[in-house]
């Protein structure tokens, strides 16, 4: 804890900078309203509980319109047609969206040790290890990073993709199926995995800590970035403002989850003491990291062409 107070105290506030984020307006468009895609979790929440886009960007002369979606993948293709302007997603959905030819941008990431997501079972279930997992329905939503998951975690167990039979549901409909006991396992992200622990009694097969190195980002639409270059860079001077508030407040930051999303105080405060809220610019090991999992995804099959990370992200830093 006391390293990630010294991180985000140091590093976070220098990000702007850093990345080489563009600093003055560059002939922006006139602009009035920046809308924001968000999930029931994470850096954007507390912001938006904390109003500190508005404050950054009210000088400007712009108003914030805040969306709520279940997962990234529709958030995505919100801002693919530019519906919304900017939002967060785990490390799967670009990759999807880059491979479907959407119009996004990597801006930032937000990397995460992985205790915030797990391979939930039924507590009476027979499955106790990963290779048990064969010939089960598990279910996630497809395209999301619970997809990842549950493909590295297979490969750890010792099976493929096609051991399994995938059951494609959004965490609402996947939830209601996994109560139903109609899927043998859930792959979820929280707070729905606190949720499932606190009032499911759902039992963890694995964390996706041991399993796979996980990444969040910051995403835009490509013209919305390239015109509004200023508005980007003070969003995210914004948002690092509000990851470094959680990482020093963590007791009071469950408050501003459920104030906010309205999932319950109790699941909140499990998701918010397992979080990373900080925000960082996109390395090269970044991009590594999310090219082996597109390569990945394109060998079996999930995505139909190979793609190349590194054209999606804005201000990509030099080889």
């Amino acid at each position: 804890m006391k390293l990630r107070n010294v991180i985000s105290r140091t590093i976070i506030p220098a990000i702007v900078a850093v990345v080489g984020f563009p600093v003055n307006a560059m002939a922006e468009d006139a602009l009035t309203e920046f809308r924001i895609g968000y999930q029931k979790n994470g850096t954007l929440v507390v912001a938006r509980q904390q109003q500190k886009i508005e404050t950054a960007l009210e000088e400007k002369g712009i108003s914030v319109k805040w969306v709520e979606f279940s997962s990234g993948p529709p958030l995505l293709e919100a801002v693919n047609v530019g519906s919304i302007d900017f939002g967060t997603t785990g490390d799967t959905p670009p990759i999807f969206a880059q491979a479907a030819g959407a119009n996004i941008v990597y801006v930032a990431t937000q990397p995460s040790p992985g205790t915030g997501s797990a391979i939930l079972v039924h507590q009476d279930s027979e499955i106790r290890i990963l290779s048990d997992l064969k010939g089960k329905k598990v279910g996630f939503t497809k395209g999301s990073s619970a997809n990842n998951l549950t493909v590295e975690a297979l490969i750890k167990g010792g099976l493929t993709y096609n051991d399994i039979e995938p059951v494609y549901l959004s965490p609402a409909d996947a939830a209601a199926a996994f109560v139903r006991k109609s899927i043998d396992a859930w792959t979820i992200w929280d707070p729905y995995y606190a949720i499932a622990e606190t009032k499911q009694n759902a039992q963890v097969l694995t964390t996706g800590e041991p399993i796979v190195a996980t990444n969040s980002f910051l995403l835009a639409n490509g013209d919305f970035a390239r015109k509004h270059p200023d508005t980007v860079s003070r969003v995210i001077s914004a948002l690092s403002e509000a990851a470094n508030w959680a990482e020093a407040n963590r007791d009071k930051v469950a408050e501003a989850l459920a104030d906010v999303t309205g999932v319950d105080l109790q699941s909140q405060t499990r998701a918010a003491e397992r979080a990373s809220f900080g925000i960082y610019p996109i390395t090269q090991d970044i991009i590594k990291t999310q090219q082996t999992i597109a390569d990945r995804f394109y060998e079996i099959g999930l995505i139909p062409k190979k793609i190349t990370i590194r054209d999606a992200i804005w201000n990509a830093p030099q080889s």
